[in-house]
């Protein structure tokens, strides 16, 4: 099998086809043809193999696409060993950065202002440099300190042809392999493409900095930047400067300063609220995002990548959050199916054993290896394993809860986030209840209710004129109406046949004032007839009615 590969897209396919070649089985460069193609040789001996510093080292040769895709692996440890994601994580912040006069030039560019005009001061020596930018510390002519993060030179052509390739990869692995089909490779393609598209447009991450710090400025113990609109383009992203530390590099003695478990605890929270109550959180919480102030706040930056759930999908992960933290396999199981999307060949008996199995062990398992977060991630990988699409949203918010485990953590060894889900679920229902009753929400209401009440007296006058017309007429959808007749039936044969054994009794009771010839056991022999019929008939409707309740118990059971 070879992909159809176009003349301007072949170095692009052989750096692909190496870095998997390297990484992976030789089983993937022979399904690709890679000797024919590139010279690869798909069963030349790897020696002890690459190291994973190998791999972050590959990544940012690739450029800023393949270095995104790297940062998101750091933070799968449910994907890749321990050893992988420590030398990945290094692409959180420390990738190669570009030259001042690239900055300089970008920044005069998108403000139509020289550096020096715009800018009380402006360092050239970056703080930190990522995938999509990197950040300059500057100062405002107000003499207000600020972090300057300037989007990288030509980024968008290069990701926007990275993409190209990617997707033909992908389309081709859906179409022609088993995995693909299961895993379903095209749709994960589109949704890290979007996702990589909003996080480069910088004004749009200004938004979410202003949303998400408005929506969390009840968190005492949380900040996040604002950001200066005036200094803000779709390249250029200007906001508050936050002095601290990130929260990887604490020492042991600063830890021991914090009170860690307050913080993680306060973190958990608002990013539940985020997600079940606002509908908007920030996606990427990863350590190099995470910052301790130096007055001992947690601050949240990067919110270049950010979910988003509706009212609905709120709150059935509410509810499966509540299920797996609960040890609650089944309703999590059901929550699962109803929000998911079902594949043919799907195999439902498996996906319940394993999602059950999955959560006994992490019921079961220590105080410290409980990561719910990873737990959903697992729940979402046995559904494409059993052919169940579950939601882009699920796959998020494990991702992110993956993350915050491990911050958590790293705050408080003792951290235990399936009891933080617990602890604040009444304060999480509350808000969510409060946010039905807003003042948009009731306006909403109040039109609609004003809506009915007008049409109320035209709609009564109709119905009155069709009853005293004759022409009221009732119409009942059932899904099986000769089943329902036949139940009605049954039920009006054992009504019929209590009353007529009634009648019997009643009439033998009469019967036996009645002086006759005719005797039974000395009693007068019509009235014993009576009753012995009506306990014969009796007998055989309480048994009948035993045994077909038997049988149907029998029946639900299978």
């Amino acid at each position: 099998m070879k992909l159809s590969l176009k003349p301007h897209h072949l170095k692009r396919y052989k750096d692909i086809a190496l870095l998997f070649a390297k990484y992976s089985s030789p089983d993937f460069a022979r399904e690709f043809d890679l000797e024919g193609e590139f010279g690869v040789d798909a069963d030349a001996p790897k020696g002890v193999g690459p190291k994973p510093e190998e791999l972050a080292d590959d990544l940012e040769r690739m450029g800023p696409t393949f270095v995104k895709i790297g940062q998101l692996l750091s933070s799968r440890a449910d994907l890749l060993p321990e050893r992988y994601l420590k030398a990945l994580s290094r692409l959180q912040d420390k990738v190669k950065p570009f030259s001042y006069a690239e900055v300089e030039e970008i920044v005069q560019t998108e403000l139509g202002a020289r550096i020096s005009k715009a800018f009380d001061w402006f360092e050239s020596e970056h703080l930190a440099a990522a995938s999509l930018g990197q950040v300059h510390r500057a100062a405002l002519r107000d003499g207000r300190q600020v972090v300057v993060k300037v989007q990288r030179p030509h980024i968008r052509k290069q990701i926007a042809e990275d993409f190209e390739v990617i997707e033909e990869i992908a389309s081709f692995l859906d179409n022609h392999t088993k995995i693909g089909r299961r895993y379903q490779f095209c749709k994960i393609v589109h949704e890290f493409k979007t996702t990589l598209v909003h996080e480069l447009d910088y004004q749009r991450e200004a938004t979410n900095l202003t949303t998400i710090a408005d929506n969390l400025t009840h968190f005492q113990r949380l900040h996040v930047p604002r950001p200066v609109a005036d200094y803000t383009t779709r390249s250029v992203l200007t906001m508050q400067f936050v002095e601290g530390t990130k929260i990887t590099e604490l020492s042991p003695l600063a830890r021991l300063e914090i009170d860690g478990d307050a913080l993680a605890d306060e973190l958990f929270r608002a990013y539940l609220k985020q997600v079940l109550v606002d509908g908007i959180f920030h996606a990427d919480p990863h350590p190099g995002n995470i910052f301790l102030t130096n007055d001992g706040r947690i601050a949240l930056l990067d919110l270049g990548m950010v979910g988003h759930t509706t009212p609905g999908m709120q709150e059935d992960l509410l509810k499966l959050l509540l299920a797996i933290s609960d040890g609650q396999a089944e309703e999590a199981c059901d929550i699962v199916l109803r929000i998911s999307e079902t594949r043919e060949h799907f195999d439902e008996t498996d996906f319940r054993r394993h999602v059950a199995q999955l959560i006994a062990d992490q019921k079961d398992a220590p105080l410290g290896q409980r990561d719910i977060g990873k737990a959903l991630l697992e729940v979402g990988r046995i559904s494409a394993d059993t052919g169940l699409y579950a939601p882009t949203e699920l796959t998020m918010l494990g991702k992110t809860l993956l993350q915050l485990d491990q911050v958590g953590k790293t705050l408080a060894p003792n951290f235990n986030p399936n009891a933080s889900v617990r602890r604040h679920v009444t304060e999480i229902l509350t808000q969510r209840v409060w946010k039905q009753v807003s003042p948009s929400k009731m306006m909403g209401t109040l039109l609609e209710l004003k809506d009915f009440i007008g049409g109320l007296p035209s709609r009564i006058t109709k119905i009155l004129d069709a009853v005293a017309n004759a022409e009221l007429e009732l119409k009942i959808k059932t899904p099986d109406t000769e089943q329902l007749m036949n139940g009605f039936q049954k039920v009006a044969n054992r009504i019929t046949t209590g009353i007529i054994l009634a009648a019997l009794i009643i009439g033998a009771s009469l019967l036996m004032q009645v002086n006759t010839t005719f005797r039974i056991w000395g009693y007068p022999g019509f009235a014993m007839l009576c009753f012995l019929f009506a306990g014969a008939g009796g007998a055989w409707l309480v048994l009948s009615i035993i045994f077909k309740d038997y049988k149907d118990k029998r029946r639900s059971r299978r």
